[in-house]
């Protein structure tokens, strides 16, 4: 129960389909700041590895996340279906885990979905933590973590 029930606050709370760059930029400058004061590190970093065309340099796909207080987090994995079976997953997975123990990461999370790719992520001695079941009927969100 709030501590002033009838009392009006001077704030207005807004749902949004998107998010822009100042909903962004204050939710993360908050965050960080409440973390580096907490922990006294400072070390969070985006990184990306992509998968280039050869000749136009175009990006083709690739796999991004970041790293922060030890933890390399792999949040977004993608290559077409024609680039799928030559190897490039493996080595692009293989280089995103090796920059995150170069940044000092001891382990790593990421989450998939059940109709995904949770065994490429296996075979490469990543391990389920967790599934939640979400849409459609019979698909499950698939928590994965590995020691760096």
């Amino acid at each position: 129960m709030p501590a002033h029930p009838h009392k009006a606050l001077p704030y207005t709370i807004s749902v949004s389909a998107t998010i822009d760059a100042e909903i962004e930029q204050t939710i993360l400058d908050g965050l960080n700041a409440y973390n580096d004061a907490i922990t006294g590190y400072q070390d969070r970093q985006v990184l990306s590895v992509a998968v280039r065309d050869r000749d136009s340099q175009r990006v083709l796909g690739g796999a991004m996340g970041r790293t922060s207080l030890g933890l390399l987090f792999l949040d977004l994995f993608y290559l077409p279906a024609a680039l799928r079976g030559l190897g490039l997953g493996s080595r692009i997975l293989a280089q995103f885990e090796e920059e995150g123990r170069r940044r000092g990461c001891a382990s790593a999370v990421l989450y998939t979905i059940s109709f995904q790719a949770p065994e490429f992520y296996e075979r490469r001695g990543w391990r389920r933590f967790g599934d939640l079941a979400c849409s459609p009927e019979g698909a499950s969100r698939v928590f994965m973590s590995k020691t760096l």
